[in-house]
């Protein structure tokens, strides 16, 4: 369904429809707050989901990944968050139409500067995962901006929860063993 206003770069479009999808069936990590729906997606501003455009649910190819993520955004707090608990989930993810980039150098060609990848700027990233929707990708599978993780990225307009995505495990978080640990 195209986004109201939307205008789409033609040549990140055409690069995207060039590309061949895959399917991926395999286990994917999440981390969310105790309490909340893993399955949850966002609409909010992030690297691969544009403000209220869409929904997606972030998830890592590595439990590691999804650990570094929310790390990450915990470090930014001015306190570590004492109190507030989370869990990972192990979640079985099949898709049919996902568009794989292995690493930062294969998101150049459709406008990204590897130099600011880490960066809070959205704006390159944002514009492919609105083209991928668009031409009717389900998901991405991209490098993640805090380790060396792979993540797959679901559009999930796409998806049947508990055909194409269910929980299989959940464990409690223990920050006190990532606390300490660097940031990638």
């Amino acid at each position: 369904m195209p986004i109201p206003g939307r205008r789409h770069d033609r040549i990140v479009l055409d690069a995207l429809e060039a590309m061949e999808p895959e399917a991926f069936s395999g286990d994917v990590w999440r981390v969310a707050l105790r309490g909340r729906d893993p399955l949850r997606g966002s609409t909010a501003n992030g690297r691969w989901s544009p403000a209220g455009e869409f929904e997606v649910l972030y998830t890592s190819l590595e439990r590691d990944g999804a650990l570094a993520e929310i790390r990450y955004r915990l470090t930014l707090e001015p306190v570590w968050p004492s109190r507030v608990q989370y869990d990972v989930y192990r979640i079985a993810a099949k898709t049919g139409r996902t568009l794989r980039f292995a690493n930062v150098q294969a998101l150049i060609p459709l406008g990204v500067d590897p130099a600011r990848y880490s960066s809070f700027d959205y704006t390159a990233t944002q514009a492919i995962a609105a083209a991928a929707r668009f031409l009717d990708f389900d998901s991405l599978i991209v490098p993640s901006a805090r380790s060396p993780a792979l993540h797959l990225v679901i559009f999930l307009e796409s998806f049947v929860l508990g055909e194409n995505l269910t929980v299989r495990e959940t464990t409690p978080v223990d920050w006190a063993k990532w606390r300490n640990v660097a940031c990638k």
